[in-house]
C-alpha cells in the first residue's frame, strides 16, 4: 500500500540566465510547478504531506527575482532544472517536481 499526492501551484517570477542567449536578459514566467510526494505511511494528521506545507515552500518563489533567492544568489543559475531540484530537496517525501516555464517547455526532476 502506498499513498501518492500531487499539488500544482502557479507562481510569477523573473530570472536571468547569464550567458544563455536571449535568456541573459531579465524576463519572467508564470511558472507552473507540480510536486509529487509519496509514502507508505501517513503522518499523525493522516496525510502524506500537508498541502499547505508544500504551498508555503513553493510560494517563496512567487513575485520574486529568483536570482536573488538562496542558493541562486551565490552564482547558481536559476534554470528550470535547478529550481525543480531545489524544490524537490526541500519538500518532505518529494518524489518529483515538474517546472513548466511555458506550455511547451518543462523539466521534471526525480529524486
Amino acid at each position: 500500500m502506498k499513498w501518492e499526492l500531487e499539488k500544482t501551484i502557479t507562481v510569477s517570477a523573473s530570472h536571468e540566465l547569464e550567458k544563455v542567449g536571449e535568456c541573459s536578459n531579465l524576463h519572467g514566467h508564470n511558472w507552473k510547478i507540480t510536486v509529487k510526494c509519496s509514502s507508505r505511511t501517513l503522518n499523525k494528521n493522516y496525510m502524506v504531506v500537508d498541502f499547505n506545507d508544500i504551498k508555503k515552500i513553493v510560494m517563496k518563489y512567487d513575485h520574486t527575482h529568483i536570482n536573488d533567492l538562496s542558493p541562486f544568489c551565490c552564482g547558481i543559475l536559476p534554470t528550470a532544472e535547478k529550481i525543480a531540484e531545489e524544490l524537490c530537496l526541500e519538500i518532505p517525501l518529494c518524489d518529483s517536481v515538474t517546472v513548466e516555464e511555458s506550455e511547451n517547455n518543462k523539466v521534471i526532476y526525480y529524486r
